[in-house]
């Protein structure tokens, strides 16, 4: 019999020779991996492709057309669950500012309810785009996002010294037609032993947030160096110089196991005018979410690096 001459990649013939191994369609993506990750590693992708990885759900509106293409060939970008953090005022570890009146609400810099305080810091927008993997990858209108990150000093509302009483810097939006919510915030600074990031949880309806168990999603938004030493070199911001300093996304006990190839936000704007900040996240409804719960009381990467001055212990 004679010989197949269609190039093979792991003992399989490739269904498309012409193609590189990442564009050989799904059928063939899931065949050869069981995991979103693995396949980005099983691959063999180098930093180049990982970078495509990122930019598929983040980039400029000049590579919009060709980030959508490696999207939509590769399927594997469902956002990767992590941990909700030991600071996520969800109900799960301590505070429920979710359980709160007000909570819904777009400009997330002052506190609500009973107390009055406002983050100070560079103005930053953060636009979230949540996509339906079980419907084809429609937008994923209706649901409920819940986003929290710490402020100028690291610290975070209701948990931090100096600030429990507090509670901004977080909130909740309904995605609309597009599967896009919008938050008006400050950057966040860099604290000791974690990349600067941003949480975020995805709930089916905003009926569910009072019950951080009704969670379909859990993770977190990386932000990228360049911009950060911008901010960090701002008034308030100092400790995060020396803080970005000492880590790195290849140590960071939540981006580090794939530098943030998925979650690393795409970001423009200036310090003077402030920056935007733009990620889309895939949800997969029906695999069952991993992450969420604070570091010793559920599962996923932990999330926490050391406590910002007078937060509970992550565990």
């Amino acid at each position: 019999m004679a010989q197949d001459p269609r190039p093979t990649y792991e003992g399989r013939t490739l269904p498309r020779p012409d193609e590189e191994v990442v564009d050989q369609g799904l059928g063939f993506d899931l065949g050869t991996l069981a995991s979103r990750r693995h396949v980005l590693r099983g691959l063999g992708v180098g930093a180049a492709v990982l970078g495509l990885a990122a930019c598929s759900s983040n980039s400029s509106s000049s590579t919009t057309t060709t980030a959508a293409d490696t999207t939509t060939s590769t399927s594997t970008g469902e956002i990767p669950d992590e941990t909700a953090g030991p600071y996520p005022g969800d109900g799960s570890n301590g505070p429920d500012v979710l359980e709160e009146s007000g909570v819904v609400r777009s400009d997330i810099r002052s506190s609500f309810g009973s107390a009055s305080g406002t983050a100070q810091g560079v103005a930053m927008t953060l636009e979230l785009t949540i996509l339906d993997m079980a419907n084809s990858d429609a937008a994923f209108k209706d649901v409920a996002v819940y986003v929290w990150h710490c402020d100028r000093e690291g610290r975070y509302s209701l948990y931090s010294e100096g600030v429990t009483d507090q509670n901004y810097l977080r909130g909740v939006q309904i995605a609309d037609d597009s599967g896009k919510v919008k938050f008006t915030s400050i950057f966040p600074a860099c604290y000791t032993g974690r990349w600067p990031h941003i949480h975020f949880e995805v709930y089916p309806t905003q009926a569910d947030i009072t019950d951080s168990t009704k969670a379909i999603a859990t993770s977190q938004v990386a932000l990228p160096k360049d911009v950060c030493d911008k901010v960090y070199a701002t008034t308030g911001y100092s400790a995060s110089v020396s803080n970005l300093s000492q880590i790195t996304l290849a140590s960071d006990n939540v981006f580090g196991d794939d530098e943030a190839a998925l979650q690393m936000g795409a970001v423009s704007g200036s310090v003077s005018s402030g920056f935007t900040v733009t990620l889309t996240a895939k949800v997969d409804t029906t695999t069952t979410p991993s992450g969420g719960s604070a570091p010793g009381g559920g599962s996923g990467p932990g999330g926490g690096g050391t406590p910002p001055s007078g937060a509970p212990p992550a565990n």
